[in-house]
Parts: C-alpha cells; structure tokens; sequence
C-alpha cells in the first residue's frame, strides 16, 4: 500500500508520494495519473529526506505519461505542501530540495485565510535553449518572436497574436516531439509591463491549467526582450502566478492546494 496525497498549483496537480514504502517507476506514474483508470493528475513525486532535520530533500517526477521530468515549478510547491503538512508545521518553512534540474530552495507558509499555502521558489537561473521552433508555416502561424529558454527543463516560449484562439492539441505534439528531449510549448502575450498571460502544452502531459517554470521562462524571455520590468505577474487558465527576474536567478511565488490522501495497492 502507497499512501499519496493530492494537490494542485493553479489547477496543475499532482500526486505526491513521501517516503514511498518502495521505489516508484514510470508504470506507477501511467497507473495512477490515468484520470479515468487512475486516481488523475498531471504527474507523480517521489519524496525522499536526504537529512534528519526534514529540511532537505529529493524530488523525482514522472509526467503523466511515464516520462521523467527534471523539475516542475507548480509540482515542487505541491511536494513542499504534502512534506509540511506530514510534519505538522504551522509557520514559514525553509526547504531544499534536490531535483533532475539542480538543487532549489523554497519557503512556503500557510495562509490562513484561504487554507491554501503560498511557495516561493527559487528556480535557478534561466539560460538560452536550443535552436526555436522553426516550421510555423505549418500551421498557418507567425510568431512576434520567439526563443527557447533552459531553467532545468525546456522551455518554448512564443509571443503570438490572440494565444486564447490557437488550438495547442493541434500544434502541441509536434512542436514537443521535434526537440529530442523534448519541450514545453508556451504561447504568450504581453498585456502591459507587469502582466503577461500564457497558455501551457507541457511536454509529457498535454494542455495542463498553468505551468510553475513555463511561467518563468516567460518571465525571464519577456524581461530579456524589455517588454515586461523583473516582476510579473503570470496570467494562465488555473490563476496567477509571480515570477522575479534577478541577474543571478528567477523567483516563482504561488499557491498550492491540498486535495485529498488516496491509498492505492501496489
């Protein structure tokens, strides 16, 4: 028996395993996250403590379709969420933890008003990609601009006329497959200087409500390309999202929402 709690950012949600009795593998990750077989979500965490103190930790990550992910922005809040509920803490808590991406440290604390709690997370720092997407005529398609954006995983971030009316099942998975690590797919536009709004195909899971390091990337990208000052706020489907651009690192700050405590057989 594998106890898993479920929780979401923004609507991107996850099942987090803490200190699972066994090790967790791809299959378990397809089994579960099968929204109609399954219990549904977007992906699976494993957590592991890597120190006594309960302040440092591991995070591995399967997308819904079995594939490993280095890093989630939304699914590092959510594991930091489960972790802190399992220790019962009430206050600001500092954890690290080390991920496919690199180590990241986040503070998360309860907010008592709503009964969701809120994570600020430092993403690392954001570098260029790969070569961008270079076959839109496919589609019909002609990005403003666009660029490619490493913060862990990758990233696809494209600036585009009315992003709300492009139909991302049809373009999603052939821009994800054409990378051969493949990638997350963002199409943006920029509202004003502290507000841009986004739309996710992330890679492994399809159309997903927000994206925690896709919503970064873009950040970093619209800062980069002097539309956006280094505060943003992130406009996607599930809700609002802060990221900070600094010189060294990107900042993510949002909610995460517990949802239920599942036991599923092994």
């Amino acid at each position: 028996m594998t106890i898993l709690s479920k929780h979401h950012g923004l609507g991107n949600d996850f099942l987090v395993a803490v200190e699972p009795p066994r090790s967790l593998n791809p299959t378990d990750a397809l089994a579960w996250c099968d929204r109609r077989r399954g219990v549904g979500a977007d992906g699976l965490i494993a957590a592991e403590p890597l120190s006594s103190d309960g302040s440092l930790w591991s995070m591995t990550l399967w997308n819904a379709d079995g594939s490993r992910a280095e890093v989630s922005g939304n699914g590092i809040r959510c594991m930091a969420q489960a972790i802190v509920q399992r220790q019962g803490a009430d206050a600001t808590t500092t954890l690290n933890v080390r991920t496919d991406g690199g180590m990241r440290q986040l503070e998360i604390w309860p907010d008592r008003r709503s009964g969701v709690h809120f994570a600020k997370v430092s993403m690392g720092q954001a570098t260029d990609g790969p070569e961008p997407y270079g076959k839109w005529e496919l589609f019909g398609l002609d990005p403003i601009r666009q660029c490619t954006v490493d913060i862990g995983n990758p990233h696809l971030v494209v600036e585009i006329e009315d992003p709300e009316m492009i139909d991302l099942r049809a373009i999603g998975p052939e821009i994800e497959t054409s990378y051969d690590a493949g990638i997350n797919l963002h199409l943006i536009r920029v509202d004003d200087p502290e507000h841009i709004t986004l739309f996710v195909w992330e890679r492994g899971a399809g159309i997903t409500e927000a994206c925690g390091s896709g919503a970064s990337a873009a950040g970093w990208a619209t800062h980069r390309w002097g539309l956006t000052g280094p505060e943003i706020i992130v406009r996607q489907p599930g809700g609002d999202a802060k990221v900070e651009v600094t010189p060294d690192e990107v900042f993510l700050t949002g909610p995460t929402t517990y949802v239920a405590t599942i036991d599923v057989s092994d």
